[in-house]
């Protein structure tokens, strides 16, 4: 065997093989294999690290086939920190395996693609057509002669493609000033959901923060950190902070769950990096999710007209295990007059959306999307809401599946709606 570093031994060997993660783990509880569970695939790390098991395909793919949403991590007793040990993991893979060529050849458009707003709304717009168009033609026929990665492709296909509309470099706080925030536009949610930029921004300067939005930001290298492309990743934080830091800003305001989970990780990421490990140390310790910044500055300056809805809250995996942000968006919605919060069964369970999950891996992803659908289903609600650019799209095309007629929105829209004394 050959030896393991002394601090990942430590993690590899601190699993106790209690089993709690075994309900919360989306791909157990859909298979219920246990070398595709946290402490089936921890065994394999260690037994690869030690030199064991080769990193070959069988080994890939059960590494392939964890969605990443740390709900064991909540779930442990022992605090493994299997976050960091999938993530490093995966960068192994990247570096050494050899991937088949269409595996390879998907994933490269994938990266060469989703980071970059511009190319992202080039690609997408024809797929919003073919979207809106599947409500007067069944394309189900041909759909069937493409692959399962393409068919997904169209599946998550949004029906409509945001404005696009920049937004100013600054927004002025209403009243006395009582913070400077930098705002993350993001690259997904930049194309998909520009309306959700639009509302953080209102709700933040409503609430007394000037917001700083720097137009050379750039993707955040979150996609990028969670797949293994730990080289391409850096590059992308390294721009970000470059922006943030040049914007001095007290905080930086993020409104996507995957993206302000990444940001936080930037210290641990730059650690051995001695040009920017106290830059990235300092960048992440200021990052916060927009309603951490909300719950952070004081009581609410701006009044919330009512607004009479029932909602179903999705918290997702990286708010709530990532980052361990519970409290802080239920607060919010709560805090609206008329709003009804309700949490679907199976909360803790992942959407299926994970990133390029549901895209590299459609199957288990469509599975896990339509489980969280028939959760929701059973409520009757007039809004879905959660914190995360991808949940939103896999939630959207579950219910498309499904026949469902709901309607989804990032909790800090609502919190606009209210303020504005809107509809939505």
């Amino acid at each position: 065997m050959r030896p393991v570093p002394s601090q990942r031994e430590s993690q590899l060997s601190a699993c106790v093989h209690c089993g709690f993660c075994l309900p919360v783990c989306p791909t157990y509880v859909l298979w219920g294999e246990e070398m595709d569970s946290p402490r089936g695939r921890l065994h394999l790390m260690k037994a690869e690290a030690e030199g064991r098991v080769p990193i070959k395909t069988p080994f890939v793919q059960r590494m392939d086939n964890c969605l990443g949403c740390l709900a064991c991590m909540t779930a442990c007793p022992s605090g493994v920190q299997y976050g960091r040990l999938i993530e490093g993991t995966r960068a192994v893979v990247e570096a050494s395996f050899d991937r088949p060529l269409r595996d390879r050849l998907f994933r490269a458009m994938l990266f060469a693609v989703l980071p970059y707003p511009f190319r992202l709304r080039l690609v997408s717009a024809p797929l919003a057509v073919l979207t809106r168009l599947r409500d007067w033609f069944d394309f189900g026929s041909w759909l069937d002669w493409f692959p399962a990665r393409v068919r997904a492709l169209v599946r998550l296909a949004p029906e409509r493609i945001g404005n696009g509309s920049a937004l100013p470099e600054r927004t002025l706080a209403r009243g006395t000033r009582r913070a400077r925030v930098g705002l993350l536009t993001g690259c997904v949610q930049r194309v998909f959901f520009s309306e959700v930029n639009r509302a953080t921004a209102r709700v933040l300067a409503a609430e007394g923060c000037e917001v700083v939005a720097p137009a050379e930001q750039g993707c955040c290298g979150a996609l990028s950190l969670h797949a293994g492309r730990e080289h391409e990743a850096k590059a992308f934080a390294r721009r970000a902070m470059a922006a943030f830091e040049r914007a001095s800003v007290d905080q930086i305001a993020v409104n996507v769950a995957g993206c302000g989970s990444a940001m936080k990780e930037y210290g641990r990421l730059f650690a051995n990096d001695p040009e920017w490990a106290g830059r990235a140390a300092a960048c992440a310790t200021r990052v916060r999710d927009v309603s951490e910044v909300l719950a952070e500055i004081g009581p609410a300056r701006a009044p919330r007209h009512r607004l009479e809805a029932r909602v179903a809250y999705h918290e997702a995996c990286h708010l709530v295990h990532g980052q361990g942000v519970r409290i802080q968006p239920r607060t919010l919605l709560e805090a609206i007059p008329g709003v009804t919060l309700m949490t679907p069964r199976e909360g803790e369970l992942c959407c299926g959306s994970a990133g390029i999950y549901n895209l590299v891996e459609p199957e288990a992803g469509a599975a896990l999307g339509a489980r969280k659908m028939a959760a929701i289903g059973d409520l009757d609600v007039d809004f879905v809401a959660t914190g995360n650019a991808g949940c939103l799209l896999q939630l959207v095309a579950a219910a498309r599946a499904a026949g469902r007629a709901l309607r989804f929105v990032h909790p800090i829209q609502l919190v606009d709606a209210a303020i504005r004394g809107r509809t939505l």
